[in-house]
C-alpha cells in the first residue's frame, strides 16, 4: 500500500464502537452492527525515540526478556505481533500511550533483545511469561495491549492468568489461525516457520501458533474490560472474525477503521493511540457506584 493511499485512507477514517452485551454470535455468523460514526480528537502526536531508550532485561520462566519502557502512569504492556520485536513498534504510537500510561515493550522469548530458547514453544508458555514478567517489573496486575499474535498470546494470558489483566485490547485478532477466514495468515506463518533465512525465533513462533488450539471456547468466560481492534481491509484477521469473537465476549467494545490493513497503527499511529487512551481512561463503573 503506497503512502499517498495510506494519507487518503486516514483521512477517511471512522471509528465505530459497538457495545456488545450479551451478544451469543455463533462461530462463522457475523454480528449485526449499528454503528455510528465519530469524529476523534485527535491530540499532538509526542513521539519517543527507540535508539535513545536503553533496553532493559528481566529474567522470568527461565528465560531473559528485553523490555523497554516509556512515560509515566497506571501500567500499560504492549504484546507484540509474528516475527516482530520491541523495534518494529510505531514510535508515534508508542509517543501517545506514554502521554498518559507507563507503557512497557518487550520481545517474546527467542526474539530481539530476548534470550533465545531451545525447548518447544506454545502461546500458552508466551502467554506464561507476559505473566511472570509484570511482577518483576513491580506490579500485580497491567493494562495489556496485544496485536496480531500478540493478541493470541494476551487472549491465553486472560484466560489462564486473569489476575495479571485489567483492561484488555486485542488488536488484528484471531481466535485461531486455522480458521478458514484466516487462510492467509495461516499460509504465511507456515511459510515462515520452513524458511531457512528466517531466524530460530520466528520458526519457534511458526510452531507456536500452528500448534495453539485456540480461544474460541474459552471467551464468553473473559469477564474483562475488552476492546477489539481492527481494519477493514485487514485480510489476515478479517474483520468478521473480530465481530465473532466480540459477540463472545459480554459487554466487550468493536472497534473498526475503515480502510485500515492489518496491525493497522503502523498506518494510522495517531488514530490507533487515541482509541486505546479514550478506552483505557474510560470509567464505566456505574452511576452512583
Amino acid at each position: 500500500m503506497d503512502k499517498t493511499h495510506i494519507s487518503t485512507l486516514v483521512i477517511a477514517l471512522m471509528i465505530c464502537l459497538l457495545a456488545t452485551a450479551g451478544c451469543t454470535t455463533a462461530p462463522g455468523t457475523p454480528g449485526t452492527v449499528t454503528s455510528q460514526p465519530v469524529t476523534p480528537v485527535i491530540r499532538a502526536p509526542q513521539p519517543v525515540s527507540f535508539n535513545a531508550t536503553p533496553v532493559q532485561y528481566a529474567k522470568v520462566n527461565g528465560v531473559t526478556l528485553g523490555y523497554r519502557e516509556f512515560g509515566a502512569g497506571e501500567p500499560l504492556l504492549m504484546a507484540q505481533g509474528f516475527g516482530d520485536t520491541i523495534d518494529d513498534w510505531n514510535e508515534t504510537f508508542i509517543g501517545i500511550l506514554a502521554s498518559k500510561y507507563h507503557v512497557y515493550t518487550y520481545d517474546h522469548r527467542g526474539m530481539g533483545y530476548s534470550s533465545e530458547y531451545n525447548g518447544s514453544p506454545t502461546i500458552a508458555l508466551y502467554a506464561d511469561d507476559a505473566a511472570k514478567l509484570i511482577p518483576a517489573l513491580g506490579y500485580d496486575s497491567m493494562d495489556v495491549y496485544g496485536v496480531s499474535m500478540g493478541s493470541s498470546v494476551s487472549q491465553q494470558l486472560v484466560i489462564d492468568h486473569p489476575e495479571r489483566v485489567r483492561k484488555l485490547v486485542l488488536d488484528s485478532v484471531t481466535y485461531d489461525i486455522r480458521i478458514p477466514e484466516t487462510k492467509l495468515l495461516y499460509n504465511l506463518i507456515v511459510a515462515a516457520g520452513t524458511n531457512p533465512n528466517q531466524t530460530e525465533g520466528v520458526h519457534q513462533e511458526s510452531q507456536a501458533n500452528l500448534n495453539w488450539s485456540g480461544s474460541w471456547y474459552h471467551l464468553s468466560g473473559i469477564n474483562k474490560t475488552v476492546m477489539l481492534v481492527v481494519g477493514t481491509a485487514d485480510v489476515l484477521t478479517p474483520q468478521n472474525v473480530t465481530v465473532q469473537i466480540a459477540g463472545q465476549i459480554n459487554g466487550s467494545w468493536l472497534v473498526r477503521f475503515k480502510g485500515l490493513p492489518h496491525f493497522g497503527s503502523k498506518y494510522a499511529p495517531v488514530q490507533y493511540g487515541e482509541n486505546a487512551l479514550d478506552f483505557l481512561g474510560m470509567n464505566e463503573s456505574p452511576l452512583g457506584t
